[in-house]
């Protein structure tokens, strides 16, 4: 595998709570002077990411393989939200690898490690012993350090360089086609085996790798998978900035045959692949300069190119997006008797219930991106009137049409009102009212525009009992406009809570369908106890504006009023 067939992918830091995100940094890797460890080939080098988080090295992430080469440059690029506030550990180490790369690394064999801090200075240990000192790659923007083996030795004279760069503010990405035709046949027993490398040229003459395609084996014409790059990797944001593509012809060992190259400017695909003219001559200098009759080693093509604009939550809003708010509370016996000074239910005239904090802290926040402010209110797992037969997705002001009241308080005063006229019971199940709320934004989704999305937050006191349902009702909703934040109040057991949190990997539904986004997000209140109803408000509710952009990216919606510039090739 000597080229990149990873699409290159964002890993956000992970973390207990999430920050403010300050910025987006993109990494570049590279090595050179590897250690040798095939005895037949060369090494095939992967570099592995890995970030310190609460005490212990998560895998962020890790680049392709470059087949039998010590001097690897990569094209995968690892984008990190980048936190001013934090110091952010980063260990890289490098990899010979044996299989695949994304069976795990156990089998490989180690060629070096380097640690580093992202933005902060801090004294970060190196693998095996040791310290980096002052080694920040925000700051200095391009860090190279010696790679060290176990107990601090050097590998020999490895290195490893990281190149940082700022790509915040900077939000649109290109998906590139590329296509070639009857190009230069470099092997004796059979045809090329033809990838492309897509560079783009620095203001000091340098060339950044931006991207490198897989192999076509045995083809001269090859049909190169698409590709996705943001505008910062492909161009700096600067369209006229010059870009130089390569074709080479694969080779086992690493010696890579040259077919030719050509230059051009994203600037000039656009104009040219809207003129059905985006095809370029693919040259090589050397038979130009020997041959009379040379004319080119091949035509390069342009088969499709897609540019988008990747907008922002705030663009959404200001495109008139409405939140719809809806809160879910828990009524089952598990709570205590709301009469009962020691029920999480218990109206307390001098301090607000735990059930209250929380519904107060975050839907203050909710209601401002509501124009009507009227927002529903659900009760699950209580007998209600007149019957009282158990419900599990009942409107606490026991209107059919549902709804709290007007505004955040509208909704306090039919919590209040709901209390004395139902008989908490059980079991805990949630998957009703998701599925609920789920119905609404279904309904909405048919609109065709960015101008609805829904919030559900579930208050409850314990471990929900319909865990595989409620695990199928968020596979589902994972498909609509439509996000989940439980609040887990009082002092039980949540642990099992965490599965449904994709924090820990991709949620999955009985029948093993993933979910399409992360949608949910949970929270222990008594985490949050001693916090200010801001900064509650703040933990519950930072991933919400991530998972608007990612929902109407995924339906290619961008905000009302605002447009996509989207060029689709000809039949």
């Amino acid at each position: 595998m000597s080229a990149g067939s990873e699409r290159p992918a964002a890993a956000a830091a992970p973390g207990a709570v999430p920050a403010p995100r300050a910025s987006r940094v993109e990494l570049r890797l590279s090595c050179r002077h590897l250690l040798d460890r095939d005895p037949l080939t060369k090494s095939d080098p992967s570099v592995l990411l890995l970030l310190r988080s609460q005490n212990q090295w998560v895998q962020v992430d890790r680049t392709e393989v470059v087949q039998s080469s010590l001097h690897p440059v990569f094209s995968k690029v690892f984008t990190l939200d980048y936190y001013f506030e934090e110091v952010q550990k980063l260990r890289f180490e490098v990899y010979d690898t044996r299989g695949p790369s994304d069976l795990g690394y156990q089998d490989d064999d180690f060629l070096g490690g380097m640690e580093c801090t992202l933005g902060q200075e801090g004294r970060s240990r190196v693998r095996g012993g040791g310290h980096t000192e002052g080694c920040q790659i925000v700051a200095q923007k391009k860090v190279t350090r010696a790679l060290l083996l176990k107990f601090g030795r050097n590998a020999g004279k490895s290195t490893i360089t990281v190149t940082a760069e700022d790509i915040s503010g900077n939000n649109g990405y290109v998906e590139l086609s590329f296509r070639a035709r009857k190009l230069d046949d470099k092997d004796l027993f059979s045809k090329s085996d033809p990838f492309l490398e897509l560079y783009r040229v620095n203001d000091d003459g340098s060339e950044q790798l931006v991207y490198r395609t897989e192999v076509v084996k045995d083809n001269l014409s090859p049909v190169w998978e698409p590709f996705k790059v943001s505008l910062n990797n492909l161009c700096s944001c600067e369209e006229t900035r010059p870009l130089k593509c390569l074709v080479w012809d694969h080779d086992s060992r690493g010696k890579h045959d040259f077919i030719g190259e050509f230059s051009t400017t994203f600037e000039e695909m656009q104009k040219a692949f809207g003129e059905d003219q985006a095809q370029w001559d693919c040259v090589n200098a050397k038979y130009r300069q020997r041959k009379r009759n040379y004319k080119n080693s091949g035509v390069v093509i342009l088969a499709d190119l897609k540019s988008y604009r990747v907008h922002s939550f705030l663009d959404y809003i200001m495109g008139g997006c409405q939140i719809h708010f809806t809160v879910a509370i828990d009524f089952t016996a598990s709570n205590g008797d709301p009469r009962n000074s020691c029920s999480l239910h218990y109206i307390n005239p001098f301090q607000p219930n735990e059930y209250l904090q929380a519904l107060v802290a975050v839907g203050e926040i909710c209601q401002d991106y509501d124009s009507d402010k009227r927002f529903s209110a659900l009760g699950f797992g209580a007998r209600i009137p007149p019957k009282y037969e158990v419900s599990h997705d009942f409107a606490i002001n026991f209107n059919p049409g549902g709804g709290g009241g007007k505004g955040i308080q509208g909704v306090v005063e039919a919590y209040r009102n709901c209390l004395p006229r139902v008989q908490l019971y059980g079991p805990t199940n949630v998957a009703p009212v998701i599925s609920k709320v789920a119905r609404m934004a279904a309904a909405e989704e048919s609109s065709g525009e960015a101008s609805q999305y829904y919030i559900l937050l579930v208050l409850t006191d314990g471990v929900v009992t319909d865990m595989a349902d409620t695990r199928e009702a968020i596979v589902r909703a994972s498909y609509l406009p439509m996000s989940i934040i439980i609040v887990g109040v009082g002092n039980a057991d949540f642990t099992d809570m965490q599965t449904l949190d994709g924090d820990e990997g991709i949620l999955r539904s009985p029948r093993g369908e993933p979910a399409l986004r992360d949608i949910v997000q949970f929270v222990p209140f008594r985490e949050l106890k001693s916090a200010s109803p801001a900064a509650l408000a703040k933990c519950v509710l930072a991933e919400v504006p991530r998972q608007v952009v990612e929902y109407f990216s995924y339906r290619e919606l961008p905000p009302r009023g605002l447009g996509t510039h989207t060029y689709d090739a000809g039949p």
